[in-house]
């Protein structure tokens, strides 16, 4: 959520960042909605100043004071005085319940480096590391099959479509990545978490999944009976997590490592990816979140911190990638900019998005009211940093056909030796 202030002053500003990330608001709505409030607060401050001072002349039957006649008509004035205030919090009530409402459908302004486009078509492409592979070999589904890591079919009678079990050597590699991404992160001061799925609605509302008309994350989302929802990244219960708080600065930066279970319906991606395990309802996830001062280049900072992390924990897996800025109708709503990284994926001979880099300014923790006291005493709300670290089961899609030899078998990279406990699979 932006700050009405900022808004108002700049206005074009906000229609320019719209129509760049392709989002619909009514920005000028927004503005008479806000002055036609502004206005009727003050009228309503004013009508209660003078409820209390005509109270205050009220004094009890019998003391001396107003009497009879003119002390009936002082008390008509004060009930119909009182109706009308009434009447004017009513329509105020209302008049707020539109503003709120377009408030959360205004987009965070993006980079001026981020490129224009409709979609992650048009993302660009900054850098690359690794050589890919031409000739694939086994795609990753046969592979699985051939060594007994996975069973979708079981998993579709138990889970419905998308379903599957990672069993034997594939639920051993996914938990050797998670234990080997977390004690990487924990090396440059991150702090581990195991967090939460379930979540109450105001965070996601918070971090941006929820809230604001036409919001697209709305039917992606799973929801139980007792109106909490699972959450599709770690991101939205570690942002809950400082929810309502105010922090020094001298804690800042806060970094998490978090893993958590995360739940997607896929609601928009119909046709794609029907089979196997790159695009599935429930999956796993190690996320970095970072909150850090209010400060623009501390979050450029930051946020090429995170990318790096992750490039570290590609590289030391041996998986040749590209690094895309994407452009301004792949961002979500609050971001500034993102970056993605895709992995090669051979038997596609493209890449495939296997990481996502974002950062939101003060957007998220505006909406959850997570602020920081500076040396001074002065009050800002933190800026947050997100991005994925390793998610599986996408990701052995790429390492296993990235590390696959002409007999089927799986080279395992040095640097996740120690946690898988072997160098072979097959």
């Amino acid at each position: 959520m932006l700050d009405i202030k900022f808004i108002r002053d700049n206005a074009e500003l906000i229609k320019e960042a719209a129509r760049k990330k392709h989002v619909k608001i009514d920005v000028d709505r927004l503005l008479t909605i806000d002055e036609k409030r502004r206005t009727l607060i003050g009228e309503i401050d004013e009508m209660r100043r003078v409820h209390k001072e005509a109270s205050e002349g009220l004094v009890p039957a019998g003391a001396a004071g107003l009497e009879g006649v003119d002390r009936e008509k002082l008390l008509e004035k004060l009930r119909q005085d009182k109706d009308n205030l009434s009447h004017k919090e009513f329509e105020l009530r209302t008049v707020e319940g539109e503003f709120d409402e377009l408030m959360l459908g205004v987009p965070n302004v993006p980079d001026p480096s981020v490129p224009d486009g409709d979609s992650d078509a048009e993302n660009q492409e900054i850098r690359k590391w690794g050589s890919v592979k031409v000739e694939h070999g086994k795609n990753y589904m046969n592979l699985m099959q051939m060594h007994d890591m996975l069973d979708t079919e079981r998993g579709a009678k138990v889970s419905g479509f998308r379903g599957y079990f990672l069993k034997n050597d594939g639920a051993m590699l996914a938990m050797a990545l998670w234990n080997f991404t977390l004690e990487h992160l924990m090396k440059k001061g991150f702090q581990p978490f195991m967090a939460p799925s379930l979540v109450r609605r105001e965070n996601l509302v918070g971090t941006g999944w929820l809230g604001g008309a036409g919001n697209a994350s709305e039917e992606d989302i799973y929801k139980t009976q007792d109106d909490i929802y699972l959450s599709g990244t770690a991101e939205v219960p570690m942002m809950g997590y400082h929810r309502d708080e105010i922090l020094t600065d001298a804690e800042l930066p806060k970094k998490y490592a978090a893993f958590s279970p995360c739940y997607r319906r896929e609601a928009g991606s119909y046709g794609k990816d029907t089979k196997g395990i790159f695009r599935v309802h429930e999956f796993f996830k190690v996320e970095q979140v970072i909150l850090c001062k209010a400060d623009h280049q501390e979050s450029i900072k930051w946020h090429e911190e995170l990318t790096k992390n992750s490039e570290e924990i590609m590289q030391a897996l041996e998986l040749p990638y590209h690094v895309v800025l994407n452009c301004g109708g792949d961002l979500g709503l609050g971001q500034v900019k993102k970056y993605d990284i895709e992995g090669w994926l051979p038997s596609e001979k493209k890449y495939r998005e296997t990481h996502s880099a974002s950062y939101f300014h003060d957007f998220q923790t505006r909406r959850l009211n997570i602020k920081y006291r500076d040396a001074d005493g002065k009050m800002h709300f933190a800026h947050s940093l997100n991005n994925t670290a390793i998610a599986t089961p996408r990701i052995l899609a790429i390492f296993l056909e990235n590390h696959q030899n002409e007999d089927g078998s799986i080279n395992i990279p040095k640097a996740l030796q120690k946690y898988f406990g072997k160098e072979k699979i097959g």
